[in-house]
């Protein structure tokens, strides 16, 4: 079987490439000009050039394919224009489904977020269930994920795309290159760059573990259905704990409100746009997000897919060990 892979110079894409390579599929790899190749480097793929707005580019790609895992995404949570995200995550992915259907692939797994679903005040777990509204998405990262996935979902109803949808919680793990968002709390943490921090809660995940689950939607997986691919949820502070029993660091010892860090993240986001490039050490809407404890449960996964986890100590361990072995502490 071949297989179409977006994303598999990403974080989460490249374990994906791994688990499929394992399954024993033959992938092609879609990726944009310049992308950083570790991920595919000394293995049998086949590459294809070009993006998700390019619509040739998509059909070439998709031709000949059985499945399709859509795994690309613009991952930033700012943005100083975010045009080109939308037009990634949401113009993006319809274009790609319109040509997988116009290709006649059998299967398409999209990797959506738990980013678009609801949550619940008092900290109780959310499921596939717990709805949101787009005015509920905070950041224009969540907004694009949010209505990319009520896209496929309209593409899954009415022109009978055959689309499985996972929504990973948070990845954490070895080969977080760029690093992610929360590859960077990890590094930080790693490094004992972390001594505060603030009252919120994750749900944390081993990426492979996020990748057995995208096989495992692909092989029993019910078109049509969305998955939460997750782990264990630990409040902030307990994760940052167990980084610092791992590195010798001092444990976290202040907790600051967040109301404090505004006017920080405020003054971050201006540096940012004057200097026209960076990123910003805290954003309005990572503060905004922090408000609430996301937690999930994968109940519906572990009982439809068959999905397992493993202890979130494992990610957290395999995370700093490769972020040491690599050099980024």
């Amino acid at each position: 079987m071949k297989a179409l892979l977006t994303g598999a110079s990403g974080f989460v894409g490249g374990a994906v490439l791994r688990r499929l390579l394992a399954e024993g599929l033959e992938i092609r790899v879609l990726h944009r000009t310049g992308a950083d190749p570790a991920n595919w480097e000394g293995l049998d793929v086949e590459l294809v050039v070009g993006d998700l707005t390019d619509g040739p580019a998509l059909d070439s790609a998709v031709a000949g394919c059985q499945a399709v895992f859509h795994v690309a995404a613009d991952y930033r949570l700012w943005v100083p224009d975010p045009r080109a995200m939308y037009a990634a995550n949401v113009g993006g992915s319809e274009r790609l489904v319109r040509a997988a259907l116009d290709a006649g692939v059998e299967r398409i797994v999209y990797t959506s977020s738990v980013a678009v679903l609801g949550h619940y005040a008092d900290g109780r777990e959310a499921d596939e269930d717990t709805t949101a509204q787009l005015e509920d998405m905070i950041g224009h990262y969540k907004r694009s994920k949010y209505l990319a996935e009520e896209a496929l979902r309209a593409l899954c109803r009415e022109e009978g795309a055959p689309i499985v949808i996972v929504n990973p919680s948070t990845p954490i793990g070895p080969a977080d290159r760029k690093p992610t968002p929360t590859g960077r709390m990890v590094r930080d943490a790693a490094a004992g760059r972390m001594p505060a921090y603030v009252d919120t809660g994750l749900n944390v995940v081993h990426v492979d573990d996020v990748a057995m689950g995208h096989w495992q939607a692909f092989t029993d997986g019910e078109v049509g259905e969305r998955y939460i691919l997750g782990g264990d949820n630990l409040p902030l502070a307990a994760i940052l704990t167990r980084i610092a029993g791992l590195t010798g660091h001092r444990s976290p010892w202040l907790r600051i409100p967040r109301r404090l860090l505004y006017p920080l993240a405020w003054g971050a986001e201006r540096v940012v746009r004057l200097r026209g490039r960076g990123t910003p050490l805290v954003t309005v809407d990572e503060l905004r997000m922090a408000a609430h404890k996301m937690y999930f449960s994968s109940a519906k996964a572990e009982r439809v897919l068959h999905y397992t986890h493993r202890p979130a100590e494992e990610a957290l361990r395999d995370a700093v060990r490769w972020f040491a072995e690599h050099h980024y502490l």
